[in-house]
């Protein structure tokens, strides 16, 4: 386990969220965790607008896929919070998605988890004092790019 990062504030959420987007590729998981109000939308919104998406970033608690096509590499953007059981993520058609992208998931225990895959950056997010702390782990593809 790797030490945890601090985040005291939205600069520290959007610096992560542009060292994430220089260094990830297609085919990795960004799997984010944490309960609710933690920051992952926020992260998320931050690696989408640090890989150039400048539009809006709608929480995809609804949708439960958002693509994000036009950019570096293509993003999908899922929220699983959603999902009572971990096959309805095959019923969305994910591996669709995923396809030549990068899979930024909210939730990713209720998909079945994604840590087991080489391309997954886990970030757990949790509050502290007024700000946020994250602990990174990487899969094996991640090493030596670690944010």
């Amino acid at each position: 386990m790797s030490e945890p990062l601090d985040l005291p504030d939205l600069a520290a959420m959007d610096a992560l969220g542009k060292r994430i987007a220089e260094r990830m590729r297609a085919g990795d998981v960004i799997a984010l965790s944490g309960p609710l109000g933690t920051g992952k939308t926020t992260l998320a919104r931050a690696i989408l607008r640090a890989s150039g998406h400048a539009g809006e970033v709608p929480s995809p608690s609804y949708t439960l896929v958002e693509l994000y096509e036009g950019l570096r590499v293509p993003i999908a953007h899922a929220d699983f919070y959603r999902l009572d059981d971990p096959a309805e993520a095959e019923e969305l058609g994910l591996d669709d998605y995923r396809e030549g992208a990068v899979l930024i998931a909210e939730w990713p225990e209720r998909a079945g988890g994604f840590a087991h895959e080489p391309g997954c950056l886990s970030i757990a997010l949790s509050k502290y004092e007024d700000g946020r702390k994250a602990i990174v782990e990487c899969g094996a593809d991640w090493l030596g790019r670690a944010p």
